[in-house]
């Protein structure tokens, strides 16, 4: 089956009328290097209405959605691929309520739907940065009086950040997540998930980043951010949107919404496939349950 390529939300509408033209895309991706039953391993089957496979040799049936984040599902798939079609291709984004709204579920529904949406859009760690990066911290939350820098006990939330910039001083790619406060411990783990040793490293003068001495840091004074503008601009751009759109997020999941920002500014020179990837990754990850995305 040909992949669904674009951001053309009338070539989308044109492409998935049904929930059944959806079943058929699913099991096209799932099974494309071809079926092994889950239960025997045996690989003859027999198709079903609705692209399910049954295995000849033990009768498992085994769906589409089976096994994926589209597991269980509360709503139609259909209305499943409208939301990752949006929050794939918008460049703002959509809150829960507007979703719940737009596609008449419950917001509570949409607001879980959308974090599996947003867990599958986390970052595979599989391909590090490399070349020009610039690493820095920034804080989400309102204003707090007598607050300033890296105040350890702020009740705002930390997070570090890591850009890399195209030969042209472009940002190719952006990843953030949250720290629990600024020591070289907190400070280190950006590197080891997601930039090479061989990548050439910029960050400001903070402390924290002086013993991490196997990588190779070029340390300046940020002067209030001039010296780091890209980065910079990044990071307004970050707590812009979410100011924005969501207005507070909790801690616990604040992850989820900067994986949703960085997989879409990583991919803008790949718009034409950034649904299909998508989906590719709401089907390779395992099930979400209610209760994971839940604080405890």
């Amino acid at each position: 089956m040909e992949l669904f390529k674009g951001q053309s939300l009338l070539e989308f509408t044109e492409r998935f009328k049904t929930d059944l033209d959806c079943e058929e895309y699913l099991a096209s991706i799932k099974w494309e290097k071809g079926y092994c039953c889950r239960k025997c391993g045996h690989t003859k089957y027999q198709v079903r209405k609705d692209f399910s496979r049954t295995c000849n040799i033990c009768s498992d049936t085994e769906s589409p959605t089976a096994g994926t984040l589209f597991h269980k599902l509360k709503f139609g798939l259909l209305k499943a691929f409208y939301i990752c079609f949006e929050m794939s291709t918008t460049t703002k984004s959509l809150s829960a309520s507007q979703v719940a709204r737009r596609y008449d579920i419950s917001r509570q529904t949409a607001h879980y739907f959308m974090h599996k949406v947003r867990e599958a859009m986390k970052s595979s760690e599989s391909q590090k940065m490399d070349g020009k990066v610039q690493v820095d911290e920034f804080t989400i939350g309102g204003k707090e009086e007598g607050k300033q820098g890296r105040s350890y006990d702020t009740k705002k939330k930390k997070v570090l950040c890591a850009i890399q910039l195209s030969n042209q001083g472009k940002v190719k790619r952006f990843y953030a997540f949250k720290i629990p406060d600024y020591s070289s411990k907190s400070l280190r783990t950006i590197f080891d998930k997601h930039i090479d040793k061989t990548a050439y490293i910029t960050t400001d003068e903070w402390k924290g980043y002086r013993p991490i001495k196997d990588y190779n840091i070029t340390q300046k004074p940020s002067n209030d951010g001039k010296n780091f503008p890209t980065l910079h601009k990044v990071i307004h751009q970050v707590k812009s949107w979410i100011r924005g759109i969501y207005s507070w997020v909790s801690e616990f999941n604040i992850d989820r919404y900067l994986a949703e920002y960085s997989f879409r500014i990583n991919r803008s020179q790949s718009k034409e496939t950034i649904f299909n990837s998508l989906i590719k990754r709401m089907l390779e990850r395992e099930p979400i349950f209610q209760s994971q995305l839940v604080c405890p």
